[in-house]
């Protein structure tokens, strides 16, 4: 096992990954709020839709990579390939936030089977990217402070409900970019 790369302070990290989670939440809902932003940018602004599938793949790739890191006991590369994943999540939100305000809401076109498909996975994926980022910075916590064997109970949740949204994602893009304007 690794040393603890920072102090517990289970008070401080509560208030922090609390303020950290409502800020990201509450601007996520408010760009359902506001309307697209009238910027000529030079490119098609649904790009922004297309990295985020990139990076949300990537994170997916890292996830898989530090899950088979941890199991063969190389904690460092876990720990790295974890730090990766969450930095690509960051970008991913920067990206996301740019989409929705450049381009705007995309209606899906799709009839039929697929159309109840496509709302489902979306769906799911919303309702698990909305709750799922306090229980990354938890987990990540309790690694960082070197509290294993809670790190450990809470990654068994925490991962496949991550992994689930960084899937889910890209195939939600795959699904409505035939229908972007």
């Amino acid at each position: 096992m690794l040393p603890p790369s920072i102090k517990k302070n289970d008070r401080q990290a509560k208030t922090l990954i609390g303020i950290f989670s409502f800020v990201v939440f509450a601007v996520i809902v408010a760009l359902g709020r506001l309307p697209k932003l009238d910027v000529d940018l030079g490119f098609d602004p649904h790009l922004f839709a297309t990295a985020n599938a990139i990076i949300n793949s990537l994170v997916a790739v890292l996830l898989i990579a530090a899950y088979v890191a941890v199991r063969k006991g190389n904690y460092l590369r876990h720990k790295r390939l974890m730090f990766a994943a969450m930095y690509l999540s960051i970008l991913f939100l920067v990206s996301y936030i740019a989409h929705h305000l450049l381009a705007g809401d995309t209606k899906f076109g799709g009839t039929g089977a697929i159309r109840y498909a496509y709302f489902v996975l979306l769906a799911t994926h919303i309702v698990l990217a909305a709750v799922i980022l306090p229980f990354i910075l938890f987990t990540a916590y309790r690694g960082l402070t070197g509290e294993y064997e809670k790190h450990k109970k809470l990654s068994r949740y925490t991962w496949p409900l991550w992994l689930y949204v960084a899937i889910s994602g890209p195939l939600v893009y795959l699904m409505i970019s035939p229908y972007y304007e």
